[in-house]
């Protein structure tokens, strides 16, 4: 760099004056063959709870210290560099406390090209570059790697990616031009777009050597030394890397038509999941595209653009909120939640019921708290096939690699099943999870609170009833707390914790550190029907059901609502959900809030006729809704056109936010919002429904006030 581009790159730096620099440490290592490399570890000084990140002081330091190894280099005093990071992380990514401050477009292209700088010194050093892939490498983590000349990862490695669509931005130092030359444009696309707008997926070590983007895989145990092993063997010649999945267009009509191919199915994808309703997606793909006929260079030029427009948008911005402040912050210190050391001890779990909500919660809590549990039924036969399902279930997951065959057996080992409570008698936490009707778990409670100590916690994972009045006649009303899980169990990270009239905090204390061995996102809600997302998103569906009962088309009403860019229709989230389950709680909320919750009598046509879905497939291809089914349905006459019914459904989204803010549903909007996010798959790129519905002006319109 000139003196005058380091003037600033230092004077971007002085912007950030809290940043948590992630040092560069050289050490000297000499390795058998008599050569020796320089070892480059990323150290913030922190334990593994401070992940290592990288902003501007921290590449001005990386590049400066990259420059002094490459002079060493050329004099012959290293012959390679390997890089690696403190234990569980390579590196994490940018800074985005950091890159959300830099708010001027001068700012944003410097910082783009201050990574750019730091890496191309590493990928032009003079000398052979190693990546040891420690752990975490994501975004700017994965394209320093990416950057090296050679790359090997530990098997105990997790989240590794590319996961900038995801978060607002493209991955802006290299990556999208080095990657899909690394391991194919087609799995380029899975790791840039699809991870990312799949729950923000990432790879694990092993499935990072498989896809190509690491070069070889060894154990935890020995990893940097097998590594350093390992570049010694590459450096004399014993061992040569061969790379299969690579590829470089060149004007290769065929890699270059695969490489066309890779974007046109993303950009389905990418529709398919947002709507095109956010910018970073598109622009991934912009840039994607156009790497495959221009240099390196050139695409950094692209890539510096793209991050400089992303950066000043809403959706960034919106994004930074949801993940940082609400997923990375709120969701690791719940409002409300009593103190930890009121918990008490879980070592073993009752489970009533063996169905299939049952079934995951069982194998959810024996995978991760690895103690005994126990499920029971009415009878022996449902029992069994409860223990089947779990049973194939773990086998699923031996097949795919993802457990061991002794992690399986001993996951086995743990779920037993009974067709007696008395089973429960020495569990410490037991959970119903039967029909969804108020006189069963009733029920269910008195016969598990006659044979279950006066320690255990008590626990329902009731959709929207009461759990107040599920508790109404307990002894011991004070032990039973609310935990909602949705589905699929394994999957989805809501827990929704709920607080009747009577719980204590050491009922409460003990479900949230559940939540947290679970690895689940707990959020405390007062007990209300329907609690917190259920409650939002029937408001929803119920606009969208009562302007199709009054004659507004199919087509129209579940297409309204796409410029929120949600992740499934309300016809095809009332199809997933099922049917009865969604008149179910539309009673429910409608007995509990009023004519605000429409119940649709089409859809208890539908239900009376055994009709799961409004649409099906066309012999096109295309979605309709039968003539059989229209037959059955009655319209009014008063139909929405879709701006209008997106509108009513923004108001009549804001107005129920605001009641529930009134009541104490939870302690703030932000709460709202990280329960929307994790439980119901809001865009991150909306910020939360709260931001989303300041920004369009629908909390004013509906409650004469911002959210925020």
């Amino acid at each position: 760099m000139s003196s005058s581009t380091i003037e600033n790159f230092a004077s971007l730096a002085a912007m950030v004056p809290d940043e948590i620099i992630t040092h560069s440490l050289i050490e000297d290592v000499r390795l058998p063959s008599g050569a020796t490399i320089a070892l480059l570890t990323l150290d913030n000084g922190f334990d593994h709870s401070k992940p290592t990140t990288l902003g501007p002081n921290t590449l001005l330091e990386l590049h400066a210290t990259l420059t002094e190894q490459k002079k060493r280099a050329a004099a012959g005093e290293i012959q390679a560099l390997a890089l690696t990071g403190k234990p569980h992380y390579l590196v994490a990514g940018a800074d985005l406390n950091g890159v959300k401050s830099l708010a001027s477009p001068q700012n944003g292209a410097a910082m783009a090209s201050l990574g750019h700088s730091a890496y191309d010194l590493l990928a032009d050093l003079g000398v052979p570059t190693f990546a040891l892939i420690n752990g975490v490498a994501l975004g700017g983590g994965l394209e320093i790697a990416l950057a090296c000349t050679y790359r090997t990862v530990s098997s105990g490695a997790n989240g590794i990616g590319l996961p900038e669509a995801f978060i607002g931005l493209v991955p802006g130092w290299g990556g999208v031009y080095r990657l899909p030359r690394l391991i194919g444009p087609e799995a380029a696309m899975t790791v840039m777009i699809e991870n990312p707008l799949n729950n923000n997926r990432s790879l694990n070590g092993v499935t990072a050597a498989k896809l190509g983007v690491a070069d070889t895989l060894f154990e935890p145990a020995d990893f940097l030394e097998q590594s350093l092993l390992w570049a010694d063997a590459v450096l004399t010649g014993e061992i040569t890397v061969q790379r299969p999945n690579a590829v470089e267009p060149n004007g290769n009509p065929e890699i270059t038509a695969r490489w066309a191919a890779a974007a046109a199915k993303a950009r389905a994808f990418v529709e398919s999941k947002t709507s095109n309703a956010a910018p970073a997606p598109a622009k991934v793909l912009d840039v994607f595209e156009a790497g495959a006929s221009i240099t390196q260079t050139e695409s950094a030029a692209l890539e510096i653009a793209a991050l400089t427009e992303l950066m000043q948008t809403h959706a960034f911005h919106n994004t930074v909120y949801a993940f940082l402040d609400l997923v990375q912050k709120r969701s690791k210190r719940p409002a409300g939640a009593p103190d930890k050391k009121l918990a008490r001890p879980v070592s073993k779990v009752g489970v009533v019921g063996a169905g299939l909500m049952a079934g995951q919660l069982a194998l959810l809590f024996a995978k991760s708290l690895k103690v005994p549990v126990v499920i029971t039924d009415i009878d022996a036969a449902r029992v069994e096939k409860g223990l089947a399902y779990i049973h194939g279930e773990i086998d699923k997951q031996l097949a795919k690699g993802r457990i061991s065959p002794d992690a399986a057996n001993r996951t086995k080992a743990l779920v037993t099943g009974s067709v007696s409570k008395a089973a429960f008698a020495d569990a410490d936490f037991v959970i119903e999870a039967v029909f969804e009707e108020l006189s069963v778990k009733k029920q269910v409670f008195a016969e598990v609170e006659a044979v279950v100590s006066a320690e255990c916690i008590l626990a329902t994972n009731t959709s929207s009833l009461s759990v107040t009045e599920m508790g109404r006649d307990l002894a011991h009303p004070e032990r039973l707390v609310g935990f909602h899980f949705f589905n699929p169990v394994a999957q989805m990270p809501l827990l929704e914790i709920v607080r009747a009239e009577k719980t204590n905090d050491v009922a409460l204390a003990t479900a949230f550190a559940l939540g947290k061995t679970l690895r689940k996102t707990s959020v405390l809600v007062k007990d209300n029907a329907a609690f917190v997302v259920n409650r939002i998103l029937l408001r929803l569906m119920g606009e969208i059901a009562k302007a199709f009962d009054d004659g507004t088309d199919a087509a129209t009403a579940d297409g309204a609502l796409r410029p929120m860019g949600l992740p499934m229709s309300p016809f095809t989230l009332l199809a997933m959900v099922g049917i009865p389950v969604a008149n179910h709680v539309s009673e429910s909320l409608h007995a509990a809030f009023g004519e605000r919750f429409h119940v649709s009598s089409n859809q208890q046509t539908l239900i009376k006729n055994s009709i799961t879905s409004l649409w099906v497939p066309a012999s096109d291809g295309t979605l309709e809704i039968p003539a059989s089914t229209l037959e059955l349905l009655e319209f009014g006459n008063t139909p929405s056109t879709a701006e209008e019914l997106l509108v009513r459904t923004q108001d009549a989204l804001a107005q129920e936010i605001g009641l529930m803010l009134n009541e104490g549903v939870v302690a703030g909007p932000e709460d709202i919002d990280l329960c929307m996010i994790m439980g119901a798959g809001w865009p991150m790129h909306l910020g939360g429904i709260t931001p989303y519905l300041d920004q369009v002006g629908a909390s004013v319109r509906a409650n004469g006030k911002t959210f925020h």
